[in-house]
């Protein structure tokens, strides 16, 4: 019994999570600015029960700064390029910090022309995409984001990886409720879902990695690349969806496309990733009356949300599991499983900071 409750998550409130967070990286270096946008984006993320994203990637990114992956104090510059267009130079700093300065901008050029498109060059990762669009969908706009990454993902009916999970977000706000949300890989699972499944000694669901002989395989330990979106016999989908970010993130910012980007994992932490990212935001106003906007929204979600579903399940909109995760862990507190609150202690004790204090 005591071994089963070792392995019982703990809680800490979103707070204490955010404190953390943004102490960590103040005590590596990192500026307050930049560390309180990591802050936002990490805490923000593991409360809406993307844990593969949240709080877990601090140790990663505390190895990134430390290392000189990533600049600590970055000098962010947006530089106007059309009437509705711009780019944002991310001084190879944290990705977080260049994209919320991007959604900014892109926020004040749609306002202006009702569509403003920004493209992030210089950067690094930068979380989960739907940080960004958020942001923007709390601001009455429509946002599309999207980011490539370095080789994780087989292409379709490839042996060896060669795209990333490179990320689709989008966002739109609902008058009254929680946004409409949309954030997804197109792999079958990001990557640091497997790490999560490594952690905790788990099995991972089949057809979702593939050995370092490209068979598929559940033990998280061999996956040496994930598979698109669709799995074996359908992934030239989740390809597809890859190739399409490949040419908004890499070459329309000309920067490096997926096989061509120094490893998240390492070794080298040392050397900029200079990742692209791209943001588009809307504003709906343009093209419809707000009343019409409402209306139709509201009728979509709840017609969507009232079809027959399977017993003991319910048919959602996107961004209905994440608010509701929301909700119940502003109450109780974000879970963290032993292993990570162990490496955050140690990452406390290592850099003279405040240990998280977790309640069951």
């Amino acid at each position: 019994m005591d071994e089963i409750a070792d392995q019982q998550p703990l809680r800490a409130s979103s707070d204490q999570i955010h404190e953390f967070a943004a102490s960590a990286l103040v005590a590596a270096g990192t500026q307050l600015e930049a560390a309180q946008s990591v802050a936002n984006a990490l805490t923000e993320t593991s409360l809406r029960g993307v844990d593969s994203h949240g709080i877990r990637l601090l140790l990663h990114y505390i190895k990134a700064v430390q290392g000189g992956r990533i600049n600590p104090n970055p000098k962010l510059a947006f530089t106007r390029t059309g009437a509705g267009t711009g780019i944002v130079d991310g001084d190879n700093g944290f990705g977080h910090h260049a994209s919320y300065f991007a959604i900014d901008h892109a926020v004040a050029l749609a306002q202006e022309t009702g569509v403003g498109a920004i493209s992030v060059v210089n950067s690094s990762h930068f979380g989960a995409a739907g940080s960004y669009v958020l942001r923007a969908a709390h601001q009455g706009f429509a946002c599309f984001g999207f980011c490539n990454s370095d080789s994780f993902v087989l292409p379709h009916d490839g042996l060896h990886s060669f795209h990333g999970t490179n990320p689709i977000a989008f966002a739109a706000p609902v008058p009254g409720e929680q946004p409409f949300l949309l954030d997804m890989a197109t792999s079958v699972v990001p990557w640091n879902r497997v790490q999560d499944y490594l952690m905790e000694g788990l099995s991972l669901p089949p057809d979702v990695t593939v050995d370092g002989a490209g068979e598929p395989t559940i033990d998280p330990a061999q996956s040496h690349a994930l598979l698109p979106l669709g799995g074996t016999s359908f992934g030239y989908k989740g390809a597809g969806l890859a190739s399409m970010i490949e040419v908004l993130c890499a070459v329309m910012t000309g920067s490096p496309y997926c096989s061509r980007l120094p490893s998240m994992k390492g070794p080298d932490f040392s050397t900029p990733r200079h990742l692209g990212h791209f943001f588009v935001v809307i504003d709906y106003r343009r093209f419809v009356s707000p009343q019409i906007y409402e209306a139709g929204m509201h009728g979509y979600l709840r017609d969507l949300r009232s079809q027959s579903a399977k017993t003991g399940k319910r048919v959602m909109a996107p961004g209905d599991r994440e608010w509701s995760i929301m909700e119940e862990r502003k109450e109780r507190g974000i879970p963290l499983m032993r292993r990570l609150r162990e490496e955050l202690d140690c990452l406390a004790d290592d850099l003279g900071i405040q240990r998280i204090t977790y309640k069951e």
